[in-house]
């Protein structure tokens, strides 16, 4: 038991530590003198597929190592919880498409007010939630109709992870956006959504 928990949060951490260090200002700054202009057509397809090959051995170590029940919901409220992360699911590609400045690695690593950093521009889901992203991880991780020990541990080292990259993140479009990202951060919420939606 200690030992497949023990793995469990070892291959958490390894997948943290490659995530972060590839989405760090630093490592676009090396991949922008690489490959000049074509980082961003390039980052974010080699960024997702990076991201799903190393939550792999997360995944099947939990598979092969989930602990014992904690307890499992029955219906209909499971299928309640199982829709709630269907919705939740559909808001990540609604906020790539809803802000798709935000994520190419030029804009981030321009100077706040520069024609390259962009305009804010806010629209579609943003207009309710800061951090989508953050919102439908925590929704998807917990409506999971059943959770086991060592899911619960994993959950909770997520959710602090999430927690403090959406900080982190932040921090960054600050950056990339300046005193208008600030105006928006006192309006919107970061995770629950703001009821009527910016104006």
């Amino acid at each position: 038991m200690v030992s497949s928990i023990l793995i469990l949060i070892l291959c958490l951490l390894a997948f943290a530590a490659i995530h972060s260090i590839v989405a760090s200002l630093r490592f676009k700054r090396f991949l922008r003198r690489r490959l000049g202009p074509r980082v961003d057509t390039l980052y974010m397809p080699a960024f997702s597929i990076m991201a799903v090959l190393t939550i792999l051995p997360l995944a099947y170590v939990l598979y092969k190592n989930p602990g014992p029940f904690l307890y499992i919901i029955p219906s209909p409220w499971r299928w309640l919880m199982v829709g709630g992360q269907l919705a939740a699911a559909i808001m990540a590609p609604m906020a790539f498409r809803d802000a798709p400045h935000r994520f190419r690695v030029s804009s981030q690593l321009s100077k706040s007010g520069t024609a390259e950093a962009g305009r804010l521009d806010i629209r579609g889901v943003y207009r309710w939630v800061r951090d989508p992203f953050l919102l439908s991880g925590l929704v998807i991780m917990w409506l999971t109709p059943f959770m086991t020990a060592n899911l619960l541990i994993i959950y909770i080292l997520t959710t602090i992870y999430l927690y403090l990259g959406s900080r982190h993140w932040e921090s960054r479009l600050v950056a990339q956006f300046g005193d208008e990202y600030r105006e928006y951060q006192k309006r919107v919420h970061r995770i629950i959504p703001r009821l009527g939606g910016y104006n």
